[in-house]
């Protein structure tokens, strides 16, 4: 019983901090669906949409996404998403 507890609540902690992970996702994703399309009408590339949506929430813009780990970690899966 008391590994079944341990592990419960481990899965606990996990789901908590994906929460604080979610709702920055959420935004980038809203971001870049107005952006994106934004750009290519004004005929711009797809690339120019995604760093112009980071850079109007990121946190020198509206500030609704602020440093931290979580924006660390999704600047670096970008940056990754971007090289290949």
């Amino acid at each position: 019983r008391r590994a079944v507890k341990v592990i419960a609540g481990s899965a606990a902690g996990r789901i908590v901090h994906s929460h604080s992970l979610l709702l920055p996702l959420l935004i980038f994703l809203l971001a870049i669906v107005i952006a994106v399309p934004l750009a290519s009408r004004l005929r711009l590339g797809a690339v120019l949409g995604y760093l112009g949506a980071g850079m109007l929430i990121g946190p020198h813009g509206l500030g609704w996404v602020r440093g931290g780990s979580t924006l660390d970690t999704l600047s670096e899966l970008g940056v990754v998403l971007l090289l290949f």
